[in-house]
């Protein structure tokens, strides 16, 4: 098992999170209510979280001895709206277990 394994998923939960925050909440309210604050506070800690799981992400495959595909699998969840959930459930709870 990774050190990295308990800090990745953290991050892969709040990358996720702030993914969907970004998607659902910031953006309509950006230009339904014309009300851009939120896009701003959220966009820079989205870019940061995803910047680290995508280098935690190329870390971890690594460590934990991934292919190609499933490093690729783990890559592209990140920019499909709740996909690092899945990832989390897939991929590395069941390494914890």
């Amino acid at each position: 098992m990774s050190k990295l394994l308990p800090t990745f998923r953290i991050v892969a939960h709040l990358e996720g999170l702030s993914y969907i925050l970004l998607l659902f909440i910031a953006t309509p309210l950006k230009y339904f209510a014309e009300d851009p604050q939120y896009v701003r506070l959220l966009g820079m800690p989205h870019g940061l979280l995803f910047i680290a799981y995508v280098v935690m992400a190329v870390l971890m495959s690594k460590d934990m001895k991934w292919d190609g595909k499933t490093l690729m699998i783990v890559l592209v969840a990140s920019i499909i709206p709740f996909g690092t959930f899945y990832i989390d459930k897939k991929y590395l709870k069941s390494v914890n277990a």
